[in-house]
């Protein structure tokens, strides 16, 4: 596995909601993605409860800080049902099923994605929204937007008139 493809598995780990699974794997993200530290320390000495209230918080639609990427282009039209068919045909074309409880375009599934194919293909088509979300939780200061700052470092600089 590439340094990216550990750094997208774990940054995946860091955007899930904060259980005791994540709790307890938090000592092997901070070893695994140094360019993760600032978050996993902070998730570290943070209280559980106070952690997971926090995630609730800040990741709940209502708030503006979606995690789900068609969302940032498409918000809840008709037409983000097809892209999230495409995602789910992509998975599967890759031999991934999607079975899990949240949408393909979840940024962790995606993130997950992208670490188990080796490609940064979904990262780069949704860099505008990734910059969005990541210009959103900076503004709020949140460290989950460390984790963000670490995902599209990775990424090419996106052309001008994509930027936000």
């Amino acid at each position: 596995m590439s340094s990216y493809e550990v750094l997208y598995q774990a940054a995946a780990l860091c955007l899930t909601y904060p259980d005791d699974d994540f709790r307890a794997r938090l000592p092997l993200l901070r070893e695994a993605a140094p360019q993760l530290r600032a978050f996993t320390d902070h998730a570290a000495v943070t209280p559980p409860r106070e952690l997971a209230a926090h995630y609730v918080d800040v990741f709940d639609l209502e708030h503006g800080y979606s995690l789900y990427l068609t969302w940032w282009r498409e918000g809840d039209a008709r037409r983000r049902g097809i892209s999230l068919e495409r995602l789910k045909e992509l998975y599967h074309a890759n031999g991934l099923e999607f079975t899990g409880e949240e949408l393909p375009d979840f940024l962790p599934a995606v993130l997950e994605f992208s670490s188990r194919t080796g490609t940064d293909d979904l990262l780069r088509e949704h860099r505008d929204c990734l910059e969005r979300l990541r210009a959103r939780l900076t503004e709020a200061g949140t460290p989950y937007a460390t984790v963000l700052d670490a995902v599209c470092a990775t990424l090419p600089t996106a052309p001008a008139q994509d930027r936000i």
